[in-house]
């Protein structure tokens, strides 16, 4: 699998959880929001999301291929961005999507694994895929935690921990606070251990 095969599937997977799920999901319900799933995410009021390579609906199913518009049409919806923020995915609704397999099953693996490091961090805190970002997460105490697929700054996968107040010294190595990459955390116990060790150095432990 090569960075361009991640880069590519990461903005498919986006647009779909953008402009398939989030955005219809809000023309009926107003909620944009999505959630980690066995197997992929889905809309947290509409049930529509992402199974392995597939979006699925309502016992329906069919292949992660094609534009953002025929995805939707296959699914009973129009494709439309929610209207809750400016920047998202940047992808146009009759984009061609370039999803990879092994590139879907590595980024889908990572959201599993920090959704699970997010509920073993903090037990009955719920994490929340945003379409605007693309990132899995919450705030506790002023403070971000969450696992994200990678971005334009830093393109492989990784979690952040990010306090509202910015602090300083060796554990913070970003911008907006602390990021490790998925290869650094290859178990969900790792992630669970960065997440505390942001905590406990935000309180000055």
């Amino acid at each position: 699998m090569t960075e361009q095969a991640l880069a590519a599937t990461r903005r498919a997977l986006h647009a779909v959880a953008e402009l398939v799920i989030a955005g219809p999901q809000q023309a009926t319900t107003g909620d944009i929001r999505l959630h980690v799933v066995p197997g992929g995410f889905a809309g947290m009021a509409s049930g529509v999301g992402v199974d392995g390579a597939d979006l699925v609906w309502g016992g329906g199913r069919t292949r992660l291929a094609g534009t953002c518009r025929s995805l939707a049409a296959a699914a009973g919806l129009t494709a439309v961005a929610p209207d809750a923020y400016e920047h998202g995915s940047g992808v146009d609704p009759d984009e061609e999507l370039e999803v990879d397999p092994a590139a879907t099953a590595l980024l889908l693996g990572w959201f599993a694994r920090g959704d699970a490091a997010l509920q073993a961090f903090a037990p009955g805190v719920q994490g929340v895929l945003w379409p605007e970002h693309f990132d899995v997460g919450y705030a506790l105490d002023e403070v971000n935690y969450g696992v994200s697929p990678g971005d334009d700054d830093h393109p492989a996968p990784y979690a952040y921990v990010g306090p509202w107040t910015s602090r300083d010294g060796p554990f913070w190595n970003a911008p907006f606070g602390a990021v490790r990459t998925a290869a650094q955390l290859p178990e969900v116990v790792d992630v669970v251990e960065f997440f505390s060790r942001g905590r406990a150095e935000t309180r000055g432990a």
